[in-house]
């Protein structure tokens, strides 16, 4: 009784410390913004990670966000103007199905690989962000305010977004960037093998790509 009461204990401390760990770091894809090198991104408010711009117009939210999201976007600046719009989009069912709706239209609307790349990706970084913060529902920190949880789960349903993440990276021929970014994904589905493979790919680019080395220490060693 005493050996199963220690190994008890053991499993409970383990457990805590887990769960400690996981509530420090946060969802990967929303509790570190990323350095974007001054390129333009969604208003936002001075505090953390999760300090929206009360002021910001929200009903300007589809069309800012597709303003941003242009060809010549770094990677990196599309994947901090994804978070900041998720974020926003999260408190109202109608803007979350609007955005999402429109990224995906982009797709189809795509006309050179490129352009479908940039639309696959955005779509999926979008979608995955999206299933950050509906796992943040489950966590005892500090949240985002108002989340539409029904709206939320509905459109999740059945998606993945790592899989247009990954045509994203097949068309743009291994983009440094976009690793980085599938890495981060992959960190929060906790699949160990993909981030390894991800985190060593980007890790391969950040000699030739200051914005991206600007960030790169987001990926645990």
């Amino acid at each position: 009784m005493r050996l199963f009461h220690a190994t008890l204990r053991g499993a409970l401390l383990a457990a805590a410390l887990l769960f400690s760990s996981a509530a420090i770091a946060g969802p990967p894809l929303l509790c570190h913004p990323f350095d974007t090198g001054g390129a333009a991104s969604l208003p936002w408010g001075k505090g953390g990670w999760n300090a929206i711009d009360r002021g910001y117009d929200s009903t300007r939210l589809h069309s800012d966000t597709l303003r941003l999201l242009t060809a010549e976007a770094p990677v990196i600046a599309r994947m901090e103007t994804l978070r900041r719009a998720a974020i926003y989009a999260s408190a109202s069912g109608a803007q979350l199905r609007m955005l999402a709706a429109a990224l995906e239209a982009r797709i189809t609307a795509a006309s050179t690989p490129q352009a479908r790349a940039n639309a696959l990706f955005d779509a999926g970084y979008f979608a995955e962000t999206l299933q950050d913060i509906e796992r943040l529902q489950g966590y005892d920190m500090p949240g985002l305010g108002k989340v539409d949880v029904v709206a939320l789960r509905r459109l999740l349903a059945g998606s993945d977004g790592s899989v247009r993440i990954a045509e994203a990276i097949r068309l743009r021929g291994n983009d440094a960037s976009m690793r980085f970014a599938a890495a981060l994904v992959s960190a929060a589905d906790q699949r160990t093998g993909d981030y390894n493979t991800h985190a060593r790919l980007a890790r391969v680019g950040v000699a030739t790509d200051a914005l991206l080395a600007r960030n790169i220490a987001q990926l645990a060693d």
